[in-house]
This record gives structure tokens, sequence and C-alpha cells, in this order.
């Protein structure tokens, strides 16, 4: 008897679990030379509100950990993802049309960039921090800290390494993140959604969602209780949009062009002005 094989089905990652889109809705994804490859979840409206309010309700518990404990969890990240080499390779070439070798090199990379950004959990403040001089018997430091919730619009080619570039940049400095991933790239979003959900990220501090990024953009822009945006995905016109959207709650839009950069964390944290008086 022939056996059938168990086709993958691809949810949203929201909140630790992988529900199906609320609205029931999914779009087809094509490989590489346009045949039909799996259905997606078209995240909704109410998916997006569902995956901001995962991310605020873990803000507190996430930013509050040291930084020390932050870098190990990506560091487990990267451990998961290369034991699972063999499927983003396959994923990758069927979706982009790369080559065993190129597609191999993307999963190296981004788990090399994983290990990069888990150094730097515990060594922003140094980067950015200061004493400051001032006139009186006070202390003075200027302290980066994390901004809160950030949405995500993940640029699409090589899709997991602009994903695990986009996600870590923002979650190292104690941030969460409600990601959009690639509309026409979304597989490995959702397989790297699982090694997450393995590595002790605490539930809802990285959320994904897949489906049409000019749908969601606007939304995230005016909604109140997300506080910046990485758009690098968006299109030109898209982005006005959110822009746009975004202006009535004075919402950081921030389109960082280089995935490996100290600068891509410090894009999405705020600067804390602390004074103490000197003990005598």
């Amino acid at each position: 008897m022939e056996r059938i094989d168990v086709l993958k089905t691809y949810k949203l990652f929201i909140g630790g679990a992988f529900p199906r889109s609320e609205s029931g809705r999914v779009y087809a994804v094509k490989d590489f030379k346009g045949k039909h490859l799996a259905n997606t979840c078209q995240a909704s409206r109410k998916d997006l509100r569902d995956a901001v309010v995962s991310a605020r309700s873990a803000f507190p518990g996430w930013s509050g950990a040291t930084a020390y404990n932050r870098g190990q969890i990506l560091y487990r990240m990267a451990e998961i993802l290369e034991g699972r080499t063999d499927q983003f390779i396959a994923e990758i070439s069927a979706l982009e049309g790369a080559n065993p070798k190129a597609a191999a090199l993307q999963v190296e990379e981004s788990i090399d960039l994983l290990i990069w950004y888990a150094g730097w959990s515990d060594k922003i403040s140094a980067l950015d921090g200061s004493t400051n001089s001032v006139s009186g018997p006070f202390y003075n430091f200027t302290i980066p800290e994390p901004i809160g919730v950030v949405a995500v619009f993940a640029a699409a080619k090589p899709s997991l390494l602009n994903l695990v570039g986009a996600m870590a940049s923002v979650i190292t400095s104690g941030n969460t993140a409600v990601m959009v991933a690639s509309e026409k790239f979304p597989l490995p979003a959702i397989s790297f959604a699982e090694c997450m959900a393995t590595s002790d990220l605490p539930a809802g501090v990285v959320n994904i969602l897949t489906g049409v990024s000019s749908e969601l953009a606007p939304w995230a822009a005016s909604h109140m209780d997300i506080d910046a945006i990485d758009a690098a995905g968006l299109s030109p016109k898209v982005l006005k949009e959110a822009q746009i959207a975004g202006v009535g709650n004075l919402k950081r839009i921030k389109t960082p062009p280089n995935i490996k950069s100290p600068k891509r964390i410090l894009d999405f944290m705020e600067s804390k002005t602390v004074w103490h008086p000197i003990g005598i």
C-alpha cells in the first residue's frame, strides 16, 4: 500500500502557541517555479491585536530578565536552528530558487547572526551608556532601555537571514516583537517559530504573523500599544501609509538597512537619565 505524505501545516505563532487565523483565511505560497508549495494563514487585524496583547504581557518579564539570560536564550535558538539545518535548506531552496550550497550558507549566516546578537545583549549598554559630568554632588548616568513592543515587517530575500536579524536585534535589548513575515517567502518564519518555541524563550516575546503586509501595516502603525515599527520589508507606498497612520501616536518607524549592526539594536531603545546623590 502506497503511503501518503504528511504535509506540513503552517500556522501563526502567537503567545507561544500555533493558532490558525481567526478569520479562517489562507493564501497559497508558490515555489520559485510558480508551483503550489503550501497554504499559509492570512493574518487579520484581530490576529494582529492578539499578538500585540501577547507581546505587551510578555514585556515586563523579558525586559526585566538579565541581559546574560536573554543572550543565553538567543544562543539556544542558534543551537536548535543548527540541528534543523536540512529542513531550512529545503524550504529556502524551494521558495527562493537557491541552490543547496547557497541555501546552506544562508542558514549558517543566520546561526552566526543569532550568536553575534546574543553577544551584544550584555554589552550594548556599555556602548551607548555614559556617565555625565554635572555640577553638584550627584552622579548622572545615561542608560539605554528597551522601547517596548516593536512590530517588524521582515524584508523578503534572503528570507531566513532577514527574519532572524530583525528579530534578534529587537529582542536582544529586552523589547518584545510582533513580526510579519515576508508575504512571498513566509515558510522559514513559521519553521523558525518552532525553534523559538523550544528554546526557553518566554511565550509572547516573539509573535509571528503571515499574511499581506499592506493590509496589516497601517493597523500596526495606528495601534496605540505598539511603540515602534521596523519597516525594512515595506514597499515605499505602504511605508508612506504607515508613517501617516503613525503620526497620531508619534510612533517610531525605522527602516534599518544593515542586518548586522549594533545601531539596529539602538534604533529600538530609549535613553534614560538617572540622577543619584553622592554619598559622604
